[in-house]
């Protein structure tokens, strides 16, 4: 198990043959759930409210690492919600068990109708599932929803299956939010995952090329997260305190998300730019939410032409920041635990 102030009273289980018995019994939503999208939220909304009803624990029954690592390791990285960031929007939603078996080759081999046997009836003791329509699961993915709702009550475990949501546009999903971000349009996403999308990730030392042109950034990690398009963005960005839970703000800015073709770069970089900001970042973990894709990357003639471009950059981001209210209903999400401090 795990236990972290990061989370809350939202208890982790991993590595467990079998849950204790005050864990046991609880209402799952089952799923990957990638970005914790508002389709997802649905699913795991419902699960939380058939747990009060049954005076049970509600859980979120995920998987880690995402089976497509394991299936498919040299694919680029894809994930919207690493398991650090997905653990504490689960925790802001009220859930009290977060339940992440790890998805090895082992667990891979799992047959859906042991999956339904000795995962969710033995190792978790669930009373009842929640899940979304296309829900598949065991080896070869031959399990269904079908099957599911078959073999789950044979266990004493309920069923409850929720159909896609989505709005007049589109089903909320975790591949078209990705196909947004990757298409440079990150409002489009937000509007898909209630949200903005954001990186976390820890400040490391980069070549200050930003500080000598007057414009100093924090090079951010971001290895763990989907690729969006490249270019830069107005953005906001808090530092992420562990444990700290009461948000204080957010500061606005500027990014570029790209290798730095003026300079000769070769390697992606996040470098974010925090306006009328002056404190030390190197070391801390920063929350960059991107709210709107300017331009693309581009080469300039020289650093000169850049500073120029960065300048308007600026002004343009500033803009759109002052338009884009902090209470606006995509900035409302459960991971408020920052600070600027």
């Amino acid at each position: 198990m795990t236990s972290s102030s990061d989370f809350g009273r939202m208890r982790i289980f991993r590595n467990v043959r079998r849950l204790p018995s005050t864990a046991t019994g609880a209402v799952a939503a089952v799923g990957n759930f990638d970005g914790v999208h508002l389709g997802h939220r649905v699913v795991i909304d419902g699960a939380r409210r058939l747990a009060t009803a049954k005076s049970v624990p509600s859980a979120v029954l995920t998987f880690e690492p995402h089976p497509r690592r394991l299936f498919r390791p040299d694919d680029p990285p894809f994930r919207l919600t690493p398991f650090r960031v997905k653990a504490q929007i689960l925790s802001g939603l009220g859930i009290d068990l977060m339940l992440a078996p790890r998805f090895n080759r082992r667990f891979a081999a799992v047959t859906a109708e042991d999956f339904v046997a000795t995962v969710l009836a033995g190792q978790f003791a669930l009373s009842r599932v929640v899940c979304g329509a296309d829900f598949v699961f065991g080896k070869g993915r031959t399990g269904d929803v079908a099957l599911l709702q078959r073999l789950a009550p044979e266990h004493g475990i309920e069923v409850t299956i929720v159909d896609p949501v989505g709005d007049e546009d589109t089903v909320y999903s975790s591949t078209n939010i990705r196909n947004l971000l990757a298409s440079g349009d990150p409002r489009g996403a937000a509007r898909l995952m209630g949200r903005p999308f954001e990186v976390v990730g820890r400040v490391r030392r980069g070549a200050q090329i930003g500080r000598k042109l007057g414009f100093p950034t924090a090079n951010v990690d971001h290895r763990d997260y989907m690729v969006p398009a490249t270019g830069v963005y107005a953005v906001r960005a808090a530092v992420d305190v562990p444990g700290q839970a009461q948000a204080r703000s957010w500061i606005d800015g500027v990014a570029n998300f790209g290798r730095r073709p003026t300079v000769d770069g070769v390697k992606l970089l996040l470098e974010v730019h925090l306006f009328d900001f002056a404190g030390e970042l190197y070391g801390h973990r920063l929350r960059v939410r991107f709210v709107e894709h300017l331009r693309p990357e581009r080469r300039f003639d020289g650093l000169d032409a850049l500073k120029a471009q960065i300048a308007e950059d600026a002004r343009q981001a500033r803009r759109i920041l002052a338009s884009h209210a902090v209470g606006h209903a995509t900035d409302r999400d459960p991971l408020q635990r920052i600070t600027t401090s």
